[in-house]
């Protein structure tokens, strides 16, 4: 499963993460590390291109608001969520983890 996926790759990083799924409607997945929240929402095809149609949220309750899509063979991408997603969008997991999310200095 996806979620799960994605959800070990951010414990893996030092983030504590809860799934929302339905409870929260739109985002499928909650991460919380040093004083930061994101919202997830994560998707998954074999196809090429997703359209999306909650693109139009950058953030929800004032948290940042990011799609996860995940094109198969370890394809997977990061971004703000936008209507139509290719597989060459966004950013790979990783560099998502270090341009987006950097460590709080407190």
């Amino acid at each position: 499963m996806v979620e799960r996926k994605i959800r070990i790759f951010f414990e893996n990083r030092g983030w504590d993460v809860v799934r929302a799924g339905a409870s929260l409607g739109e985002a499928d997945l909650i991460c919380l590390k040093e004083g930061q929240c994101i919202l997830l929402q994560v998707k998954s095809t074999k196809k090429k291109t997703l359209y999306y149609d909650g693109y139009m949220k950058s953030s929800l309750a004032g948290f940042p608001f990011f799609l996860i899509v995940d094109f198969g063979y370890g394809k997977i991408r990061a971004l703000k969520p936008q209507k139509k997603v290719k597989t060459d969008d966004g950013q790979d997991l990783n560099s998502f983890v270090k341009i987006y999310l950097l460590p709080t200095n407190n």
